[in-house]
């Protein structure tokens, strides 16, 4: 058995570098048979394709992996799964640390202060994002404007959802109203199918201008929200060391001791205590004077923003209402359809108790007749004349008591007569 092994094994190799080998040999057997497969992906290496945007408007199509974009732009990876074209998500614009994601229907896109990364796709809305975005930026690259580089891209891509929105609101108004007029005047199973179908539709287009609606609304109401979006000032702040940043609270004539704000200051430690107490107050009410100054200006941006989404908000509003109203105006359809149901309801069962008060007096004559139907002796049948007395007694005693019924539906007001 041994001399097997020692044919198998030279003698100048180590029997711990064979077992290595053959484990990387098994190794790259194993990658070369998943490799073999073009489908297979490995995971964690895929890439899509992404549109970069410049703050000059110039376009770069890149390949970029989650991995890569989440590094760049400081963002988590479940923010990454909302521009996931796999996934269905609602609308949504999150204010991160450095980007602003934005998911606004079809249009899926990272915005930082220099550039905006957009999902690549052939949607027309994508498409006409790219486009418009390139020729504001480049036809505003010589021209001053107040609105930083990420409210641009944003306020871009707010007026394309809404107007999109718009559109298919019109278009359904345009298909649906026809439908409803038609169903008014002829109720028949296929107007009542088609009005259902649209009805369909509306509610899911409703659901999405609502959520877009709210989602404006929620970043009005928050104002730490709208703050984290002014990344232009961020980068700027990170940039550079402003005065109020670093502001030492006083220096020792002839030294280089600085003492911050946070720190005590104790008049038993030297007999100067209360000209320290002094310019410990008088370097606290600076700062102060200072951070109320950065946040008016903070406050200005965020007003700023504010004004911006509140002009796209109106806009959705709009929209919101004219489906609400045509929802009103479907509700009122239906309500219309409902009472001339139960009008026909009503004549069917009024011409059913006039039907049954007849047959109630036809049942009397026939009972009459066939009492003088029986099979007996009589005295009756000796006069020729009796019978057509007895008739006409009958039929005039059941036109009598069918009229009675008639009176008293009238005097009940079952119906009017």
């Amino acid at each position: 058995m041994e001399e097997s092994q020692g044919d198998f094994l030279p003698s100048d190799v180590p029997e711990s570098t064979s077992s290595n080998n053959c484990e990387r040999n098994t190794s790259s057997a194993h990658s070369n048979r998943w490799s073999g497969f073009p489908g297979v992906k490995k995971r964690g290496h895929s890439s899509r394709s992404w549109i970069k945007i410049d703050q000059d408007g110039n376009v770069k199509i890149l390949e970029l992996d989650k991995a890569k974009i989440m590094r760049q732009c400081s963002l988590p990876s479940r923010d990454l799964r909302l521009l996931d074209p796999l996934f269905i998500y609602p609308s949504t614009i999150l204010g991160r640390e450095k980007a602003i994601v934005v998911s606004l229907e079809q249009i899926r896109c990272i915005i930082t202060a220099e550039e905006v990364i957009l999902m690549n796709s052939l949607d027309i809305n994508v498409v006409q994002y790219k486009s418009e975005l390139c020729k504001r930026l480049q036809a505003k690259k010589d021209q001053s404007d107040d609105l930083p580089f990420e409210f641009r891209a944003l306020e871009l891509a707010l007026e394309l959802t809404c107007m999109s929105l718009d559109v298919k609101v019109k278009e359904l108004e345009m298909e649906i109203y026809p439908v409803l007029d038609e169903l008014a005047s002829s109720i028949n199973t296929l107007n009542l199918e088609r009005v259902r179908r649209l009805k369909g539709h509306l509610l899911t287009l409703t659901q999405r201008v609502q959520k877009v609606r709210d989602e404006l609304e929620h970043l009005m109401d928050d104002d730490g929200d709208m703050a984290e979006m002014y990344l232009t000032e961020k980068k700027l702040r990170s940039e550079g060391n402003t005065p109020h940043e670093i502001n030492p609270l006083t220096n020792f004539s002839g030294g280089t001791r600085q003492v911050s704000k946070s720190a005590p200051v104790s008049p038993i430690a030297s007999t100067s205590g209360a000209p320290r107490l002094q310019r410990a107050f008088s370097s606290i009410v600076t700062a102060s004077k200072q951070g109320s100054l950065t946040s008016s200006h903070g406050g200005d941006n965020i007003e700023q923003l504010e004004m911006l989404l509140e002009a796209y908000f109106v806009v959705i509003d709009h929209t919101l209402s004219k489906l609400l109203s045509l929802k009103e105006y479907i509700d009122d359809t239906e309500d219309l359809i409902n009472i001339k149901l139960g009008n026909v309801q009503n004549h069917l069962i009024q011409f059913e108790l006039l039907l049954t008060a007849a047959t109630f007096v036809a049942t009397l004559f026939a009972a009459v007749a066939g009492v003088f139907g029986m099979n007996f002796a009589a005295s009756i049948f000796d006069y020729p004349s009796a019978f057509s007395w007895v008739l006409i007694i009958t039929g005039a005693g059941c036109g009598l008591l069918y009229f009675s019924f008639l009176l008293y539906f009238k005097y009940k007001k079952i119906f009017p007569l």
